[in-house]
């Protein structure tokens, strides 16, 4: 934290209640969520809105370029399932193209330096994006509102294109360096001069229009969701991914499926986690719950042994996903948001674009900003998760629903790379072993272990805390900041079991994160 910001500041957030609620890392978005369940749609339908509308508001973290993951609880089935649309590497992909030419770290992830950083920026770092399907799967399934309706909002917003503000002048900042290297982004993210675009004096609103992308989802509601992958849209995605050196075909599209898969389910003191597995962050989770044990135990706020218990067990827990499954992944740029309703329906959804503004490419024709989801494999060769087409990459996206008593008790999730299971763990655990509410739990002081290096420690944790977890392991104290988030950003609903109220918290630091209710 730089030393010239005050420390003086204290930051408090407000939870939202009604009897259905959405809560996003973008609070215009949760208003559409919660416009839709007004209009009589469930929490499935409110969850659609929410990802296909958000994508106009935050383009640097997700839209219709990138993937994602989602576990839904059905009323109607009394069940959880999870959907997967995570990325996909084209078919004809030549591995050889991503030589190694440095030892790195030189991203994120910490992989090895790449020949022109192809594994992270540009048209060759792009995979096949499934956003759209996973969406599309999980209204056909579980939703009850037309495509067209639940994409309405969306097309809206994108044609408007994004209202500016501070917040959004410092994401593209961050990202200018990239945007600027390809002439559909430059022209729509900066100024002629390749200057950030700024507010006048007086606070005059601003929008930036985002290419095409209103046309273009226009064209997705008035078409269905497989215009994106075999119709005229897809067309035109696959040329201009293919004019720029991307080995993605229209084949690539056409064959491309969300699927919807059994969840990962496992006990924990009395209550069934639900979290999407497979090549998720979920068997991260597992296994640090597994090692918490009973450490974690106790009634009000979080003291030291359960800041000790998650020190050790996720410091373990993430040592074994590392050697095991090579996996190294740091910051990215993801979204997450919750929708629950009256009848009983949650949804955790966690999508993304994978890095800030994921590969820097907005297509020209349509107006999408795509993901760079090869940068989610080992560019090392001979290894479980190296790059090979046709292939699906490991992830740390890991949306959860957590059922008690045979009933959906709440949802979480979280955006942030590698921070996303230690801010899922520490949060969820104050809810079911500490019995915190979640207005009080989001005000918690929390730990990232990712392990990685020492454990960054919040500041605030009180003196004692933090002196039982040094005596186990290394530690970092740093600040807690709006930007870069130190400890993921994360959102959740609970439902109350005796009135049915439905109260949802996003995380304190995030200006833009916040809910809204029916």
């Amino acid at each position: 934290m730089s030393e010239s910001l005050t420390q003086q500041t204290k930051i408090t957030k407000q939870p939202v209640r009604g009897k259905g609620v959405v809560v996003s890392q973008n609070v215009q978005a949760a208003r559409v969520g919660a416009e839709i369940l007004r209009k009589g749609g469930n929490a499935i339908d409110a969850a659609v809105a929410t990802g296909m509308a958000i994508g106009a508001l935050e383009p640097w973290m997700s839209g219709i370029g990138g993937v994602g993951f989602m576990t839904i609880w059905s009323a109607k089935e009394r069940r959880a399932w999870t959907v997967d649309y995570g990325p996909i590497s084209a078919a004809k992909l030549d591995p050889a193209q991503y030589k190694i030419v440095g030892p790195g770290p030189a991203n994120y992830f910490a992989w090895p330096d790449v020949l022109e950083r192809r594994n992270e920026v540009g048209y060759h770092s792009i995979a096949v994006p499934g956003m759209v399907a996973g969406l599309a799967k999980a209204l056909e399934r579980f939703g009850t509102m037309p495509w067209k309706d639940v994409l309405a909002p969306g097309v809206a917003l994108a044609e408007r294109g994004m209202e500016l503000d501070w917040y959004m002048q410092l994401q593209i900042a961050n990202g200018a360096a990239n945007l600027s290297k390809f002439p559909a982004s430059k022209a729509s993210y900066l100024c002629d001069e390749g200057r950030v675009p700024t507010n006048d004096w007086k606070g005059t609103k601003r929008y930036i229009k985002l290419g095409n992308l209103g046309e273009t989802m226009r064209r997705l509601a008035e078409g269905g969701p497989r215009e994106f992958y075999e119709g005229s849209l897809a067309r035109d995605i696959a040329a201009d991914l293919q004019a720029g050196g991307s080995a993605i075909s229209y084949e690539d599209l056409k064959a491309y499926e969300a699927r919807i898969v059994e969840p990962l389910a496992f006990d924990h003191h009395g209550v069934t986690i639900n979290v999407a597995g497979g090549l998720t962050a979920g068997p991260t989770l597992q296994r640090t719950l597994q090692l918490t044990g009973s450490g974690t135990k106790g009634k009000g706020a979080p003291d030291g042994q359960f800041f000790v218990a998650i020190a050790e067990a996720m410091h373990q827990a993430y040592q074994e996903r590392l050697t095991s499954l090579g996996d190294k992944p740091t910051n990215t740029c993801t979204t997450h948001f919750c929708a629950a309703d009256s009848q009983g329906n949650m949804v955790a959804l966690t999508q993304t674009l994978m890095s800030l503004f994921g590969s820097g490419v907005m297509l020209p024709k349509t107006g999408i900003t795509m993901n760079n989801g090869m940068l989610w494999f080992d560019p090392e060769p001979n290894r479980p998760n190296s790059i090979a087409p046709g292939k699906r990459p490991l992830c740390n996206i890991c949306p959860v629903v957590v059922v008690k008593n045979g009933e959906p008790w709440f949802c979480i999730g979280a955006s942030g790379g590698r921070r996303i299971v230690p801010a899922v763990t520490q949060l969820s655990l104050m809810l079911i072993d500490r019995g915190l509410d979640v207005e009080a739990a989001f005000h918690q002081p929390r730990l990232d272990i990712s392990g990685v290096g020492p454990i960054n420690v919040n500041r605030d944790i009180a003196d004692d805390i933090k002196k039982a977890i040094a005596a186990k392991l290394p530690i970092v104290e740093v600040a807690n900041q709006i930007h870069p988030l130190g400890f993921a950003n994360p959102s959740c609903i609970v439902r109350d079991a005796s009135t049915g109220e439905l109260v949802g918290m996003n995380e304190v630091m995030s200006p833009w994160a916040g809910g809204a209710a029916q």
